[in-house]
């Protein structure tokens, strides 16, 4: 495959890390002219907004940094590509994630990696730090212990809680696929569907697509040992350690047995969040799907099949996880406006409704902008789209009761607009004045 010179990207961003020591910090965003302003800032000053939150804890959203701050947590258990590699090693994934954040969303996100993998003392450590934070993104957590954790923390936290590898692919992955759903005429309730690879993030698709309307009937997920049925022994043995795999197994088609390819046969949808390939899927296996047929391909660095290879044998709309093709399905489409979204009315949970706010305006963004088969879903450097999809998750909470804070329509796009473009202006006057020094070669 010949796709030009390509980047040392590995040696360069090992050269640039060890650099720079770390990718965000900590500034002051109040003025500070002289050692008496402490006397504002810090004691004695600083007792007066503490005594007003000790009588109304949500006001710690109005005299603090909690209304823009988020955690970005994970005990480095299931790192992308890198496996189990522990939470200090992970910690350059933590702090790139709190970049994204705040470049693309505005969000004031911290990494916290924790050295603690018991799922019941990894809940009591985030539930402990929730007076800190406006919301909680969950990062590289292995499965189904990530299930457990995310469901757990939803119940007891009254704050915002999300597992970007459940939720943030599933969110980007119905986006694309309402919109190619339009350009090949089909609606989702008929669709019939194969989700190739059923851990962390399959399996949140696989929940949404249920709340965007599908039939469990018409889907059929696949897993290393073929598709997934409730008698399977492997399925039956690890019920109780795994039982959002075995309900999976209830809940699909149940009469079909095999593997990849006789999934595959007669359907118009096959989403696959695998092994990398190529082969993982194979050009004779796309030929026996309906006309039409929709194929994404999420792996990386290689995608289950190549685009070209699916497109040869029938795939009308191919998607994956790679910028250097069409319609790349990227998580930073989804978690920045979402967190901007519920961090600017101080939400008390992000729910299903919240969530399908989010995919439509993604979808409808995409679609005002131009729609066709090569591009089912906006990119990362279109910023009008986070605006109004953080508008669309923001106003979802105020109609569903779930936001602390009270602000008209028009307020908060203007709020949204200027928090999503602050980091963008900040970093321009900060390189053009050497506050931040460009490196890079």
């Amino acid at each position: 495959m010949s796709r030009g010179e390509k980047k040392d990207w590995a040696s360069i961003s090992e050269k640039l890390h060890k650099s720079y020591r770390g990718k965000i910090e900590v500034l002051p965003k109040v003025p500070i002219t002289s050692l008496d302003d402490f006397s504002i800032w810090y004691t004695p000053g600083v007792a007066e907004p503490c005594k007003r939150i000790n009588k109304d804890e949500d006001l710690s959203y109005e005299y603090t940094l909690r209304w823009n701050y988020a955690a970005v947590i994970s005990d480095g258990t299931r790192v992308l590509g890198l496996g189990n590699i522990g939470p200090s090693a992970g910690l350059p994934v933590m702090e790139g994630k709190s970049l994204l954040f705040k470049y693309l969303g505005g969000v004031d996100a911290i990494p916290l990696v924790l050295g603690e993998r018991d799922p019941e003392k990894f809940i009591a450590v985030v539930k402990a730090l929730e007076p800190t934070f406006g919301a909680i993104n969950l990062e590289d957590i292995e499965s189904p212990k990530c299930f457990y954790i995310l469901e757990r923390l939803q119940e007891i936290l009254n704050i915002p809680v999300w597992h970007d590898d459940q939720q943030g692919t599933a969110l980007v992955i119905l986006s694309a696929l309402i919109n190619a759903l339009k350009l090949t005429g089909r609606r989702i309730k008929d669709t019939k569907i194969v989700l190739v690879g059923i851990g962390a993030a399959n399996m949140a698709t696989y929940r949404y697509l249920k709340v965007a309307g599908a039939n469990p009937k018409n889907i059929i997920a696949v897993d290393k040992n073929g598709i997934v049925h409730p008698e399977r022994d492997d399925i039956k043995r690890e019920k109780d350690r795994n039982p959002w795999l075995f309900k999976v197994a209830e809940e699909t088609s149940p009469e079909i047995r095999g593997g990849i390819p006789e999934a595959m046969n007669g359907a118009d949808v096959v989403i696959a969040a695998s092994a990398p390939g190529p082969g993982t899927i194979k050009k004779e296996w796309v030929s026996k799907m309906n006309k039409d047929a929709i194929v994404f391909a999420e792996a990386n660095p290689i995608p289950e099949i190549w685009p070209w290879e699916a497109k040869e044998t029938g795939a009308k709309i191919v998607a994956t996880g790679r910028s250097d093709f069409p319609n790349q399905v990227n998580n930073s489409l989804g978690f920045p406006a979402v967190f901007r979204g519920v961090l600017s009315v101080g939400a008390k949970k992000m729910n299903d409704d919240m969530f399908l706010a989010a995919a439509y305006a993604i979808a409808d963004y995409t679609e005002k902008t131009g729609l066709s088969k090569d591009r089912i879903i906006a990119s990362m450097d279109e910023m009008e789209l986070y605006v109004q999809e953080a508008l669309a998750v923001a106003l979802k909470a105020i109609d569903l009761g779930l936001a602390r804070r009270k602000i008209s329509k028009n307020e908060l796009e203007r709020e949204i607009r200027e928090m999503i473009e602050r980091p963008k202006k900040y970093m321009n006057i900060a390189i053009k004045n050497g506050i931040i020094e460009d490196r890079r070669e």
